[in-house]
């Protein structure tokens, strides 16, 4: 009988969610598949009323909340999520529309293993308000952006992105929705990359040893 070697082990992955969650359901549904190289074993919010916390838990997904207002500064609220995290011993972290930064201690613990989407085609209009400004700059193709997560807002290393056109009659809401049907697409992409081992961070740069095949490029987005 000849012994076969055991299938890699999943990584594990936490979910850190502001919202309502859509991104951490996109990425639920990925690692559902039994062939996806990530399993999703906790959500956490720093909101108790986030969407995604309740979708999470309706997933049989492990959640917790650390509200800011129950710590007395950033860096309180930071280590109590830093010691659940290290109860959870996640591989690699996920930011879905999370809407606090980050310190660079906190970064540091898990430097190259933080992703974050960000709906806009970076390094154009980081922060808030994206649709918006992409709409009131003119620009005739907007989009979103994984990428690797560094004490900057929205400044690492770039992962993956995907683009969809501006159109003449859109608004900041009509192209927001346009957006987030291909977010739900390149998220988990970009996060089967990581996991896989595809990409890393190295410095300022995205280092790849493995491209996204032509068929997972076709599953991003349509031509723009």
């Amino acid at each position: 009988m000849t012994a076969t070697s055991a299938p890699p082990a999943r990584k594990r992955v936490v979910v850190f969610v502001s919202g309502g969650g859509s991104n951490m359901l996109a990425l639920a549904n990925a690692c559902a598949a039994p062939d996806f190289p990530a399993e999703i074993v906790a959500v956490i919010s720093d909101k108790p009323s986030a969407g995604g916390i309740a979708k999470a838990e309706a997933r049989g997904i492990r959640t917790f909340v650390f509200e800011r207002k129950q710590f007395a500064g950033k860096a309180e609220h930071e280590a109590a999520i830093l010691v659940a995290l290290d109860e959870i011993k996640p591989d690699i972290l996920c930011l879905a529309g999370y809407m606090r930064l980050f310190s660079g201690d906190f970064i540091s613990r898990y430097e190259g293993r933080i992703l974050n989407i960000h709906p806009a085609l970076l390094p154009l209009f980081p922060g808030l308000h994206t649709h918006q400004r992409a709409l009131d700059a003119g620009v005739k193709i907007a989009g979103c952006t994984v990428h690797f997560v560094t004490e900057g807002m929205d400044e690492g290393p770039i992962v993956a992105q995907a683009a969809v056109p501006v159109l003449a009659d859109d608004t900041a809401e009509t192209l927001a929705a346009r957006v987030l049907t291909v977010e739900h697409k390149l998220y988990p992409l970009a996060l089967r990359l990581l996991a896989e081992g595809r990409v890393r961070m190295e410095g300022d740069k995205a280092v790849f040893s493995d491209l996204p095949t032509k068929d997972e490029a076709k599953l991003i987005s349509p031509a723009v």
